[in-house]
């Protein structure tokens, strides 16, 4: 397998589940596309106006979930952990077809994504891949958040840090090789609120699909979920998650190394537009060396996959 060329899924894989925000069934199919087609969502319950690119400019919420919308109004919501797991597997090219406006958030981690893509096997291209190689630190900060993105030889690390006032999550740092390292406990990492916020969050109309099925809720110090945590540090991981699939709306792999303290949706956002402002922060670059000393996928699931 040359692991330096372009990927798609060999066969359509479906997914059914509840949005978690609109409460509604929902089915998608990722479906093969030919190389440099991108990620593409095709909304199949719509006749026209129906496809989305999962860019970073064509984010147009980012509370709770990351939301793009096409110039028609048209949205699909709730994208992150689909994008991660996509990102994650080296797949660059799909069609992702969905019958309503939100990704089913299934168990609340990219789990059952992961665990349906890595069987069904990926087709190989003879195209390059393309990369983002970082050429300049960018930092952006907002009171006590911060995030920053500097070059990196051949990694993409992210080093997240979450701070709660709570005392169950209470503080809790990761960092990650997302080529290099095991990403399973990041993949299996659930999104989580506090059991206070519940109402809050529902009154804004959100969260219709909620439940203890796809998400950790933690009450006092106490967390309300039977099976309890699936990791240490399973609400770091997610956060972790969520970055790696809004970082995939940069439209390729990226090189470089990520520090993040209180991020989320909104600031990653926001820092990718910071960095594609100004073309001395970037370069695009097609690989067409036969061998790098990082496979610039994750070598764990290729594992899986082969």
């Amino acid at each position: 397998m040359n692991y330096l060329t372009q990927k798609t899924v060999k066969q359509p894989i479906k997914f059914s589940g509840v949005g978690l925000h609109s409460g509604v069934q929902v089915t998608i199919s990722v479906k093969p596309a030919q190389p440099d087609t991108g990620i593409i969502f095709k909304r199949v319950d719509l006749k026209q106006n129906n496809l989305l690119y999962p860019n970073f400019m064509n984010v147009c919420n980012t509370s709770l979930n990351t939301t793009i919308c096409n110039e028609f109004g048209v949205k699909v919501s709730t994208i992150e952990h689909l994008m991660g797991a996509l990102f994650g597997l080296g797949i660059d090219n799909a069609i992702v077809e969905i019958d309503n406006e939100e990704v089913p958030i299934l168990d609340g981690s990219a789990k059952e994504f992961i665990e349906k893509i890595i069987p069904s096997g990926l087709e190989i291209s003879n195209t390059p891949i393309k990369i983002i190689k970082i050429n300049q630190k960018v930092t952006l900060k907002e009171n006590e958040r911060c995030i920053e993105i500097k070059p990196s030889k051949l990694s993409l690390d992210i080093d997240f840090e979450l701070k709660y006032n709570n005392q169950l999550i209470g503080n809790q740092r990761n960092k990650i090789n997302v080529y290099e390292d095991d990403l399973k406990e990041i993949f299996n990492s659930r999104t989580f609120c506090l059991f206070e916020d519940i109402e809050a969050i529902k009154k804004l109309g959100l969260a219709k699909g909620g439940s203890l099925e796809n998400a950790i809720v933690v009450k006092d110090n106490n967390i309300l979920n039977e099976d309890g945590l699936r990791n240490d540090k399973e609400f770091v991981n997610h956060k972790i998650l969520d970055c790696i699939g809004d970082l995939y709306t940069s439209g390729y792999r990226i090189i470089g190394s990520v520090t993040c303290s209180q991020g989320g949706h909104y600031l990653t956002n926001k820092l990718l537009r910071k960095v594609f402002e100004n073309k001395e922060n970037f370069s695009i670059i097609e690989i067409k060396e036969r061998n790098l000393p990082h496979t610039l996928i994750n070598r764990s699931l290729l594992k899986s996959i082969a």
